[in-house]
C-alpha cells in the first residue's frame, strides 16, 4: 500500500522518529509548525542545482557586495525562547543589511527580506506564507516544478500577495522590489531554465 501521510499519535515513537532522523543526518530541513513536526520531502538532485545556482548570484550580487547576506536552509523563527515549537527553513534567504531581523546562529527571528521554496512532490510550501507573512518576509520566489513556474509573492497589508508568474509558455520577467534583479523561467533541455538578470549592471545567469 502507497501512504502519502502517516499520523504518529504515541510520544514515544514520534521521539523514536525524530531522534532516527536526527541521527540519519536526514533532518536538516524538517520544520516544526505551531508545535507540529513537519517531514518535508528530500531534495532531489534537480532541487539542489536549483538552490545552488541562485544562491549563488545572490552570494555575488549580494553578500560580495556587501549589501547583506544569503544563506541556503536556515532556521527561521517568530520568537526568540522556545523556537524550536515553530519554525520554517526556506531553501534560501537574503537578509539585507538594514533588516532588524536577529542572527541568533541556531536561527533567525524575523523575516528575510527575499526567500525562495523549491516545491517537491507532496510539499506544502504555499501553506508557509502565513507564516512568512507574520515574521515580515518582504518578498518570496517559490519554484513549481509540476507544472513549471515560477511565482513571485511581495508583503502587503501584513500579507504575502502573489504579484506575478513566470511560465516557460510565457516568459514574464518577474521584478524584485528588494533586490537589484530580475527572473524568469524559459524553455530548455532537460528542463525549463531560470534566467536572473541584474537590473543595475545587465549582467545575466542561467540557472
Amino acid at each position: 500500500m502507497n501512504y502519502t501521510r502517516v499520523l504518529v499519535c504515541d510520544p514515544q515513537d514520534v521521539s523514536s522518529l525524530i531522534t532516527a532522523r536526527q541521527e540519519r543526518g536526514i533532518d536538516s530541513h524538517d520544520e516544526v509548525w505551531e508545535g507540529v513536526y513537519v517531514v518535508s520531502p528530500h531534495a532531489n538532485d534537480e532541487h539542489q542545482e536549483l538552490v545552488l545556482g541562485l544562491a549563488t548570484i545572490f552570494q555575488i550580487v549580494i553578500a560580495w557586495a556587501g549589501l547583506g547576506r544569503v544563506r541556503p536552509g536556515v532556521n527561521v523563527s517568530d520568537r526568540e525562547k522556545k523556537w524550536t515549537d515553530n519554525y520554517r527553513v526556506p531553501e534560501i534567504v537574503v537578509y539585507l543589511n538594514d533588516n532588524p531581523a536577529r542572527n541568533l546562529q541556531t536561527h533567525w527571528v524575523g523575516g528575510p527580506d527575499f526567500g525562495v521554496e523549491v516545491i517537491s512532490p507532496g510539499d506544502r510550501a504555499r501553506e508557509k506564507l502565513p507564516f512568512y507573512a507574520k515574521v515580515a518576509t518582504r518578498e518570496l520566489l517559490i519554484i513549481d516544478r509540476d507544472p513549471w513556474a515560477l511565482e513571485l509573492y511581495a508583503l502587503k497589508r501584513k500579507k504575502l500577495k502573489l504579484v506575478a508568474r513566470s511560465r516557460p509558455d510565457d516568459p514574464l520577467w518577474l521584478d524584485s522590489i528588494v533586490l537589484p534583479l530580475s527572473l524568469r523561467l524559459v524553455p530548455g533541455t532537460p528542463r525549463p531554465v531560470i534566467e536572473v538578470r541584474n537590473t543595475e549592471t545587465d549582467e545575466q545567469w542561467r540557472v
